[in-house]
């Protein structure tokens, strides 16, 4: 079992199982679990966040160039009929 749990989550189940607390350090130690998983789960929105944003300005922005460029050539096209 100490290959697949941590120390601490052991020493806590031992302390657990002395004290007849067993429930509530189980309890503990799935708080402790849950604040590791919500912690990675910020840092993984954190450095995502940012690149979601990079991605989206780029497609906002090769859709107004799209949109553009043939309005350009034609004003392009009319100036130079007119001249």
């Amino acid at each position: 079992a100490s290959k697949i749990f941590p120390p601490m989550v052991i020493s806590m189940v031992d302390v657990g199982e002395e004290t007849g607390q067993l429930p509530d350090m189980l309890l503990k130690i799935a708080d402790v679990y849950d604040d590791e998983v919500d912690n990675a789960v910020d840092a993984m929105t954190s450095m995502i966040e940012p690149i979601m944003i990079v991605f989206l300005a780029l497609i906002v922005g090769t859709i107004v160039i799209a949109l553009f460029m043939p309005m350009i050539s034609i004003i392009t096209e009319m100036n130079n009929q007119a001249g």
